[in-house]
């Protein structure tokens, strides 16, 4: 490696950390309250930080630490942290794209470890190719308030109040409702498929054999059962050329 390109990585890396300073602020907040949820599954404080050191994805740990607390089988874990994080598949793919042809393997592995929404959103708003090191800079920045943050959580929920731990973990359902609500906002049909997630949830824990499911496997059906039916019945339209360029 040249001098030239030791400075560039290491300026590149430096940024990638001031940038992922106010992400890991948002995803402390985020995930003490998943430690909740995570407390009420019976996962000890160790297990939670691990859980998010090694899977940083809100709903694909709240699908898991659900699953986990009806005892739930590994294949049903899985399933669910697929379904829930399916759309990774997507922005690793448009990350790649941005990626230099001739990088090395392993660059690709590490990158794609921590391929989260925040992490994706600020590196690939760099123009030309993508310095791995910005991303890694990020990345050890922000994965540290996420794992930390679930731990506190679980710790937290050890001592409080029954009441108060009820009560706290209602900001991860606000979470929610923060990311749907701007996209639901913007279109009809995202929010008409919204509203008939909420119908067809509530609908599955009335319908008999159906509510006698887990909520993990009934989750796990509705996602893919109404993501299909919405791929197939409203497809996305491809850019034009002069569309892309405007």
């Amino acid at each position: 490696m040249g001098k030239y390109a030791f400075q560039h990585h290491k300026q590149a890396f430096r940024q990638g950390l001031k940038d992922g300073v106010p992400i890991s602020l948002g995803y402390f907040a985020v995930s003490f309250s998943l430690g909740i949820l995570a407390k009420k599954a019976g996962l000890l404080p160790v297990q939670g930080f691990l859980a998010s050191l090694l899977c940083n994805a809100s709903a694909g740990e709240y699908a898991a630490f659900t699953v986990i607390a009806e005892n739930g089988t590994y294949l049903a874990i899985a399933l669910a942290t697929l379904v829930a994080n399916a759309r990774y598949f997507l922005m690793s793919a448009a990350f790649a794209q941005r990626l230099d042809p001739e990088m090395p393997f392993f660059h690709r592995f590490l990158l794609a470890f921590d391929m989260t929404d925040e992490i994706f959103g600020v590196s690939i708003s760099k123009e030309g190719l993508l310095d791995p090191w910005y991303t890694y800079g990020a990345v050890i920045a922000a994965l540290p308030g996420w794992s930390v943050g679930t731990m506190l959580g679980i710790i937290a929920g050890s001592f409080l109040p029954v009441r108060v731990v009820n009560a706290l973990s209602v900001a991860l359902y606000g979470m929610f409702f923060a990311v749907i609500i701007p996209p639901a906002r913007k279109s009809k049909i995202i929010a008409g498929i919204i509203l008939a997630c909420f119908l067809l949830s509530f609908a599955c824990t009335l319908i008999p054999y159906v509510k006698d499911l887990s909520e993990g496997t009934r989750t796990i059906i509705l996602t893919v059962a109404i993501a299909s039916a919405a791929a197939l019945l409203f497809p996305r339209e491809e850019e034009t050329e002069a569309e892309a360029e405007a």
